[in-house]
């Protein structure tokens, strides 16, 4: 998957929120202020400011002047994947974020998944990636699932080993089940010269996506066995102090709320040296949070129920990703398809082309001020 870009910079946190309601009070509150007021809400850095203007982001509606001089209405909210396993909120609008990676939003639709690289294995997401995440691997280089991100030849050269089609989606789920972490930070992807291994690894890599996305792209949301399956057993009915667990019953509190069972593999769950779970929680209680302040401090007052929806959805998630764990460690390629081979292929190496994004659209993106821009 030779086109990586970095994740969408924000340069203010106030721009996402675990829900959408937070983002629309925060954009009014910054519009109705003006002058130093706006300025200290808005926390200027070097290339954003009320001052600035720019482009509207290719599929969004949002005013294009200065924020200062007229915000506009507040763009829909839209969701991202915010941090590992953690989907939020984001306002859609470039005056707000230092990078947005408009090359990202570009090829951003209902075909596309991106998978974005972490120190222990690659995560697969249909949100836009935003914030303190690793490199961001698209799946396709085009709107509409046109042209995959893949080493051209790639797929064709599989295909005739193995005796099958390969789809680009094939190719991700082998990444996820085969990719190891390298000497040098990068993935090391080994593809096999075995047929027989290759569907082993591709059931494995099916198994891994349906989960990481969450029933997102049409899918089935993943579910525990019958036994296994967290319920809400005490519903939140004072916002939570903390997130705290018991292992002997199974039991993760909110307060004086409840959910169990929860296995204890995904209470230890952790990416990046920090539990997924507690982490979550923290991102919806940082508006409360002593240090918070500005636009940063508004949020909800009560624990929104669809939270707890959310916490189900992710301890699921995460349970099922601890049980394929081993599977996945003691998952082999086999006989390797050799570097050398791939090279008098013509695979590899990838073309400079390849590594940058398509630059040919079929729509005008409206630039500051109004006028269209020219790409």
């Amino acid at each position: 998957m030779p086109w990586a870009v970095r994740p969408a910079r924000l340069g203010r946190d106030w721009v996402a929120a675990p829900d959408p309601a937070t983002l629309r009070a925060r954009w009014t509150a910054l519009a109705a202020a003006e002058g130093a007021e706006q300025e200290r809400l808005f926390r200027p850095a070097r290339g954003r400011t009320p001052a600035t203007g720019a482009a509207a982001l290719p599929g969004q509606r949002s005013a294009t002047a200065p924020f200062a001089a007229a915000p506009g209405p507040c763009p829909q909210p839209v969701r991202v994947l915010r941090a590992p396993f953690d989907e939020q909120w984001l306002l859609p609008d470039q005056r707000l974020i230092d990078a947005a990676r408009p090359e990202l939003w570009r090829v951003l639709d209902g075909h596309q998944l991106f998978l974005v690289e972490t120190p222990e294995q690659p995560l697969v997401t249909a949100y836009l990636p935003v914030g303190r995440l690793g490199r961001v691997r698209p799946l396709y280089r085009r709107p509409g699932g046109a042209e995959p991100n893949l080493a051209p030849g790639l797929a064709a050269l599989l295909g005739g080993r193995y005796g099958v089609p390969v789809t680009p989606q094939d190719v991700l789920c082998w990444v996820l089940a085969a990719a190891r972490p390298g000497a040098r930070g990068a993935y090391e992807v080994p593809l096999t010269a075995d047929p027989e291994r290759w569907r082993t690894g591709l059931e494995l890599g099916h198994r891994l996506l349906a989960v990481q996305l969450r029933g997102a792209r049409g899918g089935d949301a993943p579910r525990l066995p019958g036994g296994r399956r967290p319920y809400v057993r005490a519903a939140v009915t004072a916002w939570p102090g903390a997130l705290a667990y018991d292992p002997e019953s199974e039991t993760l509190a909110l307060g004086d709320g409840s959910i169990s069972p929860v296995p204890e593999a995904a209470w230890q769950y952790e990416v990046q040296g920090a539990r997924v779970l507690e982490a979550w929680f923290a991102a919806r209680a940082a508006h409360r949070a002593a240090q918070a302040q500005g636009l940063e401090a508004l949020g909800p007052s009560e624990w929104p129920q669809a939270w707890t929806s959310e916490l189900l959805s992710l301890v699921t998630s995460l349970a099922l990703l601890a049980d394929v764990a081993p599977l996945r460690a003691a998952f082999e390629p086999g006989p390797p398809l050799s570097a050398a081979g791939l090279e008098a292929a013509g695979v590899l190496p990838a073309p400079r082309w390849a590594r940058r994004p398509a630059s040919v659209l079929d729509h005008q993106e409206e630039g500051p001020g109004g006028q269209f821009a020219l790409l």
